[in-house]
């Protein structure tokens, strides 16, 4: 295929400083680091947006210019991933505040079937001796993994079963936790399950329950789990690089969820799609305590739930980075093992095609990146937030 130009199409939606007219130091640093992902083929055309204290100080979109790319623009669509994750926890904590259920709740007491699941020891699969209980699916301690074939792998669900139901009791009949209950941590397939909760508890099919409760009070009206064909033509293209990094290839083969309509596997852990205004409009909401338009989502004291790191101290790549975590977000509590000058307690998450978002209390701030690109890197955000905070 054709390289990536290094020469992008750039166009700005930033604040120049008002005296000079220059763009302000946080603009350039952000727009140069866009630029720098594409000349280096990190990523296709991408954009970005940096919100402080009620202002836009920077929205930009830096297109790559590649004939085999697709431009962004505001009708860009993207897939979230697990950006999915927070819109389900929200959900959660919107049922928590109607004392609809409690946290240590048995998951069993609304699914049945999920009272007789197996752990795993190192010899042999047995009866699990802890109660699964619902913060164990919100704070991904539940022994549930991400499951690369058979009946848990996502992708095999979304053609296969009918419902999240059924996928759900699959799930207890096949698959073994990797550990009792509550005793550890392992990023897996909590939030499908919790979509799955939500129907139990709400009375209503999932999207039913986020569209009526989150999507239409945040005018998210093109947040949803199934595409039109429409809509298919603004869906963002995927960069793909081989792990090698000798392949390159925009690929309109590789959603891996069907995204079709009528579907009921509605997964709560990766299975919307976004625009880059919608998802702002849910950080908006997010940084402002709650508060959207006039409208309460959720409490302030529901979100300081949400962010409580239930996780500490994780080692990933041999160390640890300084980030711990609550229900399905992370939580920076050692800025300096972060390396990005960071506020302490800026929360946030990332999507596995590198959408990713951060909200900063502190400052009152969030930052917001999406394209559309593999693999996956939490590099991304790290640099994306390095070059607002030391610029900022």
């Amino acid at each position: 295929m054709k390289r990536i130009l290094i020469l992008p199409i750039v166009l700005i939606f930033s604040f120049c400083d008002r005296q000079s007219g220059k763009l302000s130091k946080i603009s350039s640093s952000v727009i140069t680091y866009q630029k720098a992902l594409i000349a280096h083929e990190i990523t296709g055309s991408n954009i970005a947006r940096v919100y402080k204290d009620g202002e836009v100080l920077v929205h930009s979109i830096i297109n790559s210019n590649n004939e085999n790319d697709m431009a962004i623009n505001e009708n860009t669509i993207f897939p979230i991933w697990s950006m999915t994750k927070p819109i389900t926890i929200v959900a959660m904590m919107i049922l928590y505040e109607r004392n609809l259920y409690n946290f240590d709740d048995p998951v069993s007491d609304y699914i049945p079937s999920l009272g007789k699941i197996k752990c795993k020891n190192e010899d042999s699969v047995y009866n699990c001796e802890n109660k699964l209980r619902i913060v164990h699916l919100l704070t991904h301690r539940s022994g549930f993994r991400y499951y690369s074939s058979g009946p848990g792998n996502i992708t095999h669900a979304d053609t296969v079963f009918n419902s999240l139901s059924e996928y759900i009791d699959s799930l207890a009949q096949y698959q073994s936790l990797e550990f009792e209950p509550g005793t550890d941590y392992m990023y897996g397939i909590n939030q499908a399950i919790l979509g799955g909760l939500i129907e139990v508890i709400s009375g209503q099919s999932f999207y039913e329950f986020l569209n009526q409760n989150i999507f239409k009070p945040l005018n998210m009206n093109n947040t949803k789990f199934y595409l039109t064909e429409k809509e298919r033509e603004n869906f963002q293209i995927l960069f793909k690089k081989s792990v090698d990094g000798k392949e390159r290839i925009f690929s309109n083969n590789n959603d891996q969820l069907t995204y079709r309509m009528g579907s009921k596997m509605q997964f709560g852990g990766e299975g919307l799609v976004s625009t880059f205004n919608d998802y702002s409009n849910f950080c908006q909401m997010l940084l402002s305590g709650g508060l959207f338009n006039g409208q309460q989502i959720i409490s302030q004291k529901s979100i300081e739930l949400m962010i409580e790191p239930h996780t500490i101290n994780i080692v990933e790549d041999g160390y640890y980075g300084g980030v711990d975590y609550g229900f399905s977000l992370f939580n920076l509590q050692e800025p300096i093992l972060d390396g990005t000058n960071s506020s302490k307690g800026i929360y946030g998450w990332s999507g596995y095609h590198n959408t990713h978002f951060w909200i900063d209390p502190k400052k009152k701030l969030y930052g917001l990146f999406m394209t559309r690109a593999v693999p996956f890197s939490f590099e991304i955000q790290r640099q994306f937030r390095a070059a607002v905070y030391y610029n900022i």
